[in-house]
């Protein structure tokens, strides 16, 4: 699973306009500030699109996925793009065997680790941030079900630490995948959660005005959701 790539829409966009070349879509990945991340080269992908007849975005995306994944030693291959959340119609299209794991964590939670990044923006208030949060959940609702259902599983990042192995042999299945006892405590957990922050961060974080303004806009959504 390589680093977040952020080119896979734009990518499909490209193939699917008519006319594009290989290095048409060699371009649209290597003007990425991540390219340097994949360690790829340019002639092997390359060579990879030119060997796609007819070229389309289906296929390249098989082929610069299949390249990583072979460079690490690896059967399969997976993405991890938070913002693809976003494009899940579009990329099902185009790679109709892709199946979509939507890790949701509780909003206001999201809202305190987005608002420390973005400490300067004035934006950032907690109601549009909760906006944010529900438009995304939304889009990424609806683009599963323009595709299909079938293809879409909501896992809660508080119920994955707390009921572990329940939750990832589930996702073991949705993703046919065989279970394997060293998934539920690997050696970069703690340090993942360090990273996150601790469930219900918000509680003790957020002021009540805050956390008022969060609800007026999302608490729908939280209910339904099965958070406080």
């Amino acid at each position: 699973m390589p680093p977040e790539t952020h080119f896979v829409p734009e990518l499909i966009d490209v193939a699917e306009a008519g006319g594009a070349t290989p290095e048409d879509l060699l371009a649209t990945i290597t003007r990425q500030r991540e390219w340097g991340d994949f360690g790829l080269t340019e002639e092997q992908l390359l060579e990879a699109f030119r060997a796609i007849e007819p070229l389309n975005a289906g296929d390249a995306l098989r082929a610069f996925y299949g390249l990583y994944a072979q460079r690490v030693g690896k059967p399969r291959w997976g993405e991890k793009t938070p913002i693809y959340v976003k494009s899940i119609r579009k990329i099902g299209g185009a790679l109709p065997e892709a199946r979509f794991l939507h890790v949701i964590r509780d909003g206001r939670d999201v809202a305190l680790s987005q608002r420390e990044r973005m400490i300067d923006d004035e934006e950032a208030t907690m109601a549009a941030m909760a906006e944010r949060w529900q438009r995304r959940m939304a889009a990424a609702r609806e683009g599963a079900a323009e595709v299909s259902p079938d293809i879409y599983l909501e896992v809660r990042y508080e119920e994955l630490l707390t009921a572990t192995e329940r939750v990832l042999r589930e996702v073991c299945t949705f993703l046919e995948l065989d279970f394997d006892e060293a998934m539920v405590d690997p050696p970069e957990r703690a340090a993942i959660e360090a990273e996150l922050g601790p469930v219900g961060a918000w509680r003790e974080t957020l002021s009540a005005e805050d956390a008022r303004a969060f609800a007026d806009v999302a608490g729908e959504l939280l209910d339904e959701l099965g958070y406080d």
